[in-house]
């Protein structure tokens, strides 16, 4: 958290931007943590409360087109070489694009709340090839409400806190 603390104080939005989309990608950062320190920076007026959702909202949004992008181009080329390494063979995808087709761009409005989770509705939704169109729409649906939750909990907090 100290790390994440340092670096929206130093380098303030352009940090949030950088991390959501790296962390939306898959590197390991602590999402929800990062959420809920930018909305207790809200709280103590270090950063201004709508320009950080906006800013957040951009982050992880472009970090899910990315995501999208990798799985459309690079997925299915990798999951036929290597899926069967970690269990996915050409059998259980047929099933997860499926429910892809079904549930996917639900998945991507409500996935987002479950660490991990969202972050493989992104290349999923990429391989399956769902329309760009409307994994923008549904991404961006829960992109804003993930964020909108997770800085207004932190300025919440933040509240109590002082």
């Amino acid at each position: 958290m100290g790390t994440i603390q340092e670096l929206i104080a130093t380098y303030g939005y352009i940090a949030i931007f950088l991390m959501l989309v790296l962390g939306i990608i898959g590197l390991p950062i602590p999402d929800e943590v990062l959420m809920t320190i930018v909305g207790y920076f809200t709280n103590i007026h270090v950063l201004n409360y709508e320009l950080a959702i906006f800013v957040s909202f951009a982050g992880a949004l472009i970090g899910m087109i990315i995501s999208y992008l990798i799985g459309r181009k690079a997925g299915r080329p990798l999951i036929a070489k290597y899926g069967k390494w970690i269990g996915l063979k050409e059998k259980r995808m047929m099933k997860v694009e499926r429910w892809m087709k079904k549930y996917g761009p639900f998945s991507l409005v409500f996935g987002y709340f479950i660490p991990g989770f969202r972050h493989v509705t992104c290349y999923f939704a990429g391989i399956g090839k769902m329309k760009l169109k409307t994994y923008i729409t549904f991404a961006a649906i829960g992109a804003f409400i993930w964020c909108f939750t997770f800085i207004t909990i932190g300025k919440v907090i933040g509240v109590i806190h002082d």
